[in-house]
Formats: structure tokens, sequence, C-alpha cells
């Protein structure tokens, strides 16, 4: 019985992913229009744009919206690859094909012993949820660098190692993969590919960390976890405006600053939070690097001053890597991700104008997006800590020892 279902689920992978793929490809390339505002735009004006200015050999310095690490230029540049195609074709044939990639590797690592289909099954799934988003960003490049880095992480660690570093140089937040990397070679590893692959960019073209200053300078995004209390201050005369910032829609006015620090509070409490979690770590099993990984990331997610769609495509990723090993805790958590992925293009790009509107629609998107999002990130957290730390039971006592009569009982 489990292998003619296993045989059922290869059979229907390949369809699921050719159906949703050709959707989500018909509205990128414009041959039917999805609601809302258009999500190609980033390709083809900000991405293409970046494009002509990497190709001249440095990176865009005056441009507050290039706040990626040095390696996202290969991402940017990619598209030079089919030069038989213009840019914005080339950048979605490039992501689904990585897409492809994703399936192919969840697919093949299912199959063995011991593993999981399910796995490649949130993948197909995850992704067209998120809508046209998912193509229209580069971070399914990313995420597909990091789940291989993770797949790598219980036979190949110096594998892991350097995938996790190159992926944390396209987009910083592969680096959280090694929280929960036992082994030194890992980390010798990614020390020694960060260095050789940011000393190259450091002396090819000018300007690699200029990222460093367009990052730190962000405010608070509208469909942020803090944004909902502007959200809800707007209807209570908070005089504030919603404008475009930093490449992102947020929030400008009074204490727009203070809730800012308030993210980067909860953002430092949950680092806090992990490593406390990994100083009293001491069962650790075959999935809990995924599961470590997806905590991680969740949870700085969760509390970024930025929650932007294509984030969620982090989670999708992260969360088939965890299904793949059949003793994942994360179930709970991936099924409230897979919902907030939903809601998620319901809020953008769908009623992105209530969103941005802060009218009652907009405002039950949020918050259950949010709220999802929220709920899943301590219900991983609490998961991964019951699996991973022992509890500390209370001394046994020692029974007294039976005392004849007129002696006076001693004490152990």
């Amino acid at each position: 019985m489990k292998t003619t279902g296993t045989r059922r689920s290869l059979a229907w992978l390949p369809v699921v992913w050719c159906l949703s793929r050709l959707v989500l490809l018909l509205f990128v390339l414009k041959v039917y229009v999805f609601p809302g505002p258009d999500v190609t735009s980033d390709v083809q004006v900000i991405y293409q744009g970046w494009y002509d200015v990497l190709s001249t050999g440095t990176f865009p310095l005056n441009d507050v919206t290039w706040q990626y690490p040095p390696a996202a230029a290969l991402a940017i540049l990619s598209p030079g690859l089919l030069p038989f195609l213009d840019y914005a074709t080339a950048f979605y044939v490039l992501v689904c094909v990585t897409d492809l990639a994703v399936l192919a590797l969840m697919t093949c690592a299912g199959r063995r012993p011991g593993r999981s289909l399910r796995g490649a099954w949130v993948w197909v799934i995850g992704v067209p949820l998120l809508g046209p988003t998912v193509y229209a960003r580069y971070d399914v490049m990313v995420t597909a660098v990091a789940m291989a880095a993770l797949l790598a992480g219980a036979r190949h660690p110096r594998a892991m190692g350097a995938l996790a570093a190159f992926g944390a140089l396209l987009k910083v937040w592969p680096a959280m993969l090694l929280l929960a990397a036992r082994r030194r070679s890992a980390w010798v590893s990614a020390l020694v590919t960060g260095t050789v692959v940011t000393g190259v960019f450091a002396l090819a073209m000018p300007g690699a960390f200029a990222f460093l200053t367009f990052q730190r300078d962000r405010g608070t995004e509208v469909e942020s976890l803090g944004a909902l209390v502007f959200h809800v201050a707007r209807h209570f005369g908070w005089r504030g405006e919603v404008k475009l910032n930093y490449g992102s829609i947020e929030f400008l006015g009074p204490y727009v600053s203070e809730v800012s620090t308030g993210a980067l509070f909860l953002t430092g409490a949950a680092f806090g939070w992990l490593v406390l979690w990994r100083l009293l770590a001491r069962r650790f099993a075959e999935h809990t690097l995924a599961d470590a990984a997806f905590v991680a990331v969740l949870m700085f997610t969760t509390t970024s001053r930025v929650i932007s769609p294509q984030y969620m495509v982090w989670l999708v990723g992260l969360a088939a890597v965890c299904l793949y090993f059949p003793g994942s805790r994360m179930r709970l958590p991936v099924a409230l991700v897979l919902v907030a992925c939903f809601v998620t293009v319901l809020e953008f790009p769908f009623y992105f104008a209530n969103v941005v509107a802060s009218d009652g629609l907009g405002l039950t998107l949020l918050f259950l997006r949010n709220g999802l999002l929220v709920a899943a990130a301590l219900i991983a957290a609490r998961a991964l800590w019951r699996a991973t730390v022992p509890s500390v039971a209370p001394p046994a006592s020692v029974p007294s020892q039976p005392t004849r009569a007129g002696e006076t009982p001693v004490s152990p």
C-alpha cells in the first residue's frame, strides 16, 4: 500500500507542478492580468535598471532600493545568460527553471528510505499560493540554495557551510541555517566561502557594502506586524501618511521610529531566545537542523520591520525540508504557514489598496496573516524546545533509613 501511495504521489507531483507553474507564467508574462498592482514592475523597471548599472562593473551606489548583499548581483545579472530573450522574460524563465530544480531535488531526496515526499508537496503547493509575485522576485533562487544547504547538512557539513554562506551573500537570511550546525567543518567552510566571495566582490566592484546603510534606514512597512499599530491608530486620528520609501510602502509620521525600534527589540529578543536554545539543547535528531532553521527564519520574518510577500517563499522552502524528515515536529506550524501564504496573496496584490487604506477588509487580512505567523512561530519554538532541551527533573528524595526502637534517625 505504501509503495502504491508513493507511486501515485510521484505521478501527481509533476502534473500539479506543471499546471500551477503554467498559470504563474501566464500571469507574469501578462497573458492574463492578475488583480491588484502590477507585481512585475520590479523586474521590468528596478531589476533591469540594476542590471544596466551592474553590467558596467559597479553596484547601484546611488539607489537606496539596492538593499542586498553583493552576491545578489549574480541573480540580477543572470538573465544575461539568455540573450535571445528580453530581460523580464529571461528572468521569469530562470526562476521557473530554479523552481523545477527544487522539485527534482525534493523528489529525489524524498524517495530515499526513511524520507518523505511531503516536503516536495509542500513546495509544489506552497509556491503558487503566493501568486505571481513569487516569480517576479529573485527569492526562489535564494531559497533553492538554502534548501540545498539543509539537505546536505547531515552528510556533507562542508557543502552545507559553503552553500549557507553563499546564500547569505545573496540575501542574508540563509546565515541562520547554521544555527544548529554541530560540526566545526560547517562553520569553517562557511567562513572561508564568505570571506572569499566577499573579497572577490569588494575588489572587483565598487560599492559592495552600500546595502548596509540602505537597509539600516528602512522604516515600518505597511504589511509588517508593527504596522498594525498605525493601521488601527489611523481610525483614531493618528496623523501620518503611507508613502513609497526605500523601495516599499511604509508608514511615515509620529511614533514610527519608536515602533520600528520596538520591532528591532523583538528581533533581538528572538535572537536571544535562539542563542539560549542553542546553549541548552542536548537532543539532536536528524531533522533538528531543518527544524531549527525553520524556527529561526520564522521568528525573524514575523518580527521584522518589513514582511514583503516574497519573504513567505523562504518559509515555504524551509517548511518543505522539515517535512522531508518524517520525524519533524513542525507539521502544525507548516500548515499555518501555508494558510498564511494564501492570505498573503489576498492582501497583496489582490486587496492591497484596502491594506494601504487601512479599511476593514485590509485590517482583517493583515491581522489574520500576521496572527497566523505569530501562532506558527510560538508553536514551532515550543515544539523545538521540548524536542531538544531536556527538562529539569526535581531532585529525587532519599528515603530515610529504618531505625530501631530508641534510636535517633540519621540524616543521609
